[in-house]
């Protein structure tokens, strides 16, 4: 797979992505990451990437020609263009695994008080939000996004069924976990785990990842039984 970024802060970039899972990708091939500056598509010697809004307000925008001009050439026939911005489609865990089938994605990180409008009408596919809160730039949820997606690359984890049995992967939070000794500190391990009865112990974790749910993300819930049932 195939992800570029453009942005105007790419030394944010460099740590992490340069290490675990998303490095292993990128080591092993089988994730091709080029993080851009917007900057060099620019063409007057300050490099402006950015202007007052029109009909006025606080802050600034940034400019089309420089994102036109990148865009057009990084991304080819099967790129999907996608704008980090809160007015986004909330980002989950189905939409990570949409995004790691594609060939190509292009994320683009908004800064300051947003993109002028033109881009987002004419060069972006989706736009995506990772939650309700403003942050400074599109660079920490771009990383949010690249790290999600890398975890679901078919071989990207050494073991796929981890990216399918984990946290949002079937709608519901995880099972709780447990590791050896089977006794620390007087805390004792659920007797199910440690009685080899593998369909026991595989529906004790579905009636686990249902009671976490409901106690901690209710919504989530909601919307599992909606969707698969009771």
């Amino acid at each position: 797979m195939k992800m570029d970024v453009l942005t105007l802060f790419p030394a944010m970039f460099a740590g992490p992505l340069d290490v675990s899972i998303v490095q292993r990708a990128r080591t092993a091939g089988l994730l091709d990451l080029r993080i851009h500056n917007l900057r060099d598509w620019t063409h007057d010697r300050h490099k402006t990437v950015d202007d007052k809004p029109f009909g006025g307000g606080p802050g600034m925008v940034l400019k089309p020609e420089p994102l036109f001009e990148a865009v057009e050439s990084l991304a080819g026939e099967k790129t999907h263009v996608v704008l980090m911005t809160p007015a986004g489609q909330a980002f989950n865990q189905a939409k990570a695994r949409e995004l790691s089938e594609r060939e190509h994605v292009l994320i683009i990180c908004a800064s300051y008080e947003g993109i002028d409008e033109r881009v987002v009408e004419t060069l972006v596919d989706e736009e995506i939000s990772i939650g309700d809160f403003v942050l400074t730039n599109g660079g920490l949820p771009a990383m949010m996004v690249i790290d999600a997606v890398t975890r679901l690359i078919p071989g990207a984890l050494g073991h796929d069924e981890s990216a399918t049995d984990e946290s949002f992967s079937h709608g519901l939070l995880e099972y709780p976990h447990y590791t050896r000794p089977a006794e620390f500190r007087g805390l004792k391990v659920p007797e199910i785990l440690l009685s080899g009865h593998h369909a026991e112990i595989e529906k004790w974790r579905a009636e686990q990842a249902k009671l976490r749910t409901a106690q901690r993300r209710p919504d989530l819930l909601e919307n599992f039984e909606k969707n698969e049932g009771r």
